[in-house]
């Protein structure tokens, strides 16, 4: 049974960014929540804000309006250092390039134990060693691995690298930004595994952002759909699937491909107009369409897109 206490809550959440002439609204007035123990997926086409959000809650990017909670505590904007503190060690970030986020020059024995050093998280040397190796030994790596440098190592190596360096920290709460794109399709498996075995024997709270709805279903217990910068629809991971209300979700569905090559040729995918949005005089709000399945859209929306579930 899911605990149902609350680990991190976004309420409308807004995030600017400067451009030439004035502002651009990369992220516009999202909610939503995260249990403890959950694996809650983000997904949606690039460019559409994913990546923004997770990085607003880790702090990177500032926010516009809007509150981010951790544990009820709210992290955004000015906070006392101490609660700075906490975040930079209870929320780690699993990024998606795992050559670019990782440094060249340094060896792997330092790049792991960073957030140790940043936070004062031992008391010597040994200590701080013993803790890179079992970091390295829970992500699968030799601990010899320690003395390398980052380009003496795949592609699937490096994000374990970089999911070594999370962990390190003994967080509560990781968001992995799309961990799996950069990778070749037979280590994608190999590193989903990984993760959903991490989660589930340390009892984390993981947030996966991702463009593919294939992957997401795999490894989230929850699914949200955002679309420039609005989350358009959000529900239980199997929900989503056999009951996709929002057109925009409909489309991505439409996108996944098939192991059947049969079936793969004769499927048709559904492109996504947003002029297919006739909203008239009643603009669209927030709208819980099944118990915990929420859409995005107006009343007579709502009514067409449920209907086909009646």
């Amino acid at each position: 049974m899911r605990d149902i206490e609350k680990i991190l809550e976004v309420r409308d959440l807004s995030v600017d960014f400067k451009v030439k002439g004035g502002t651009f609204r990369a992220v516009d007035k999202v909610n939503f929540f995260i249990h403890k123990g959950e694996t809650f997926g983000l997904v949606g086409e690039s460019g559409s804000g994913k990546t923004t959000i997770g990085r607003a809650i880790v702090r990177i990017n500032e926010t516009s309006g809007g509150e981010i909670l951790y544990k009820g505590r709210r992290i955004n904007g000015r906070i006392p250092a101490e609660l700075d503190r906490k975040i930079v060690q209870k929320i780690q970030m699993i990024f998606q390039d795992p050559m670019a986020s990782l440094n060249e020059r340094a060896k792997i024995d330092y790049i792991v134990s960073e957030g140790l050093y940043n936070i004062h998280g031992f008391s010597s040397e040994e200590e701080r060693k013993a803790l890179v190796q079992k970091a390295l030994l829970e992500v699968g790596l030799l601990p010899e691995f320690a003395s390398r440098f980052p380009h003496e190592f795949s592609g699937g190596q490096r994000q374990r690298i970089g999911i070594a360096r999370a962990l390190i920290m003994s967080p509560d709460f990781i968001i992995a930004d799309e961990p799996i794109s950069a990778l070749d399709v037979s280590i994608r498996a190999q590193v989903l595994n990984l993760l959903s075995q991490i989660q589930k024997t340390k009892g984390l709270s993981l947030m996966f952002i991702a463009h593919d709805l294939s992957v997401v279903r795999f490894i989230t217990d929850r699914i949200a759909v955002i679309h420039l910068g609005k989350i358009v629809e959000l529900g239980d991971t199997e929900e989503i699937f056999s009951k996709p209300l929002h057109p925009y979700t409909r489309a991505l569905l439409s996108a996944v491909p098939m192991p059947d090559p049969r079936r793969e040729k004769g499927k048709k995918s559904t492109p996504y107009d947003p002029a297919c949005h006739d909203y008239g005089e009643e603009a669209p709000s927030w709208r819980e369409a099944f118990p915990g399945h929420f859409v995005y859209g107006n009343e007579s929306e709502l009514e067409d897109w449920t209907r086909r579930f009646a």
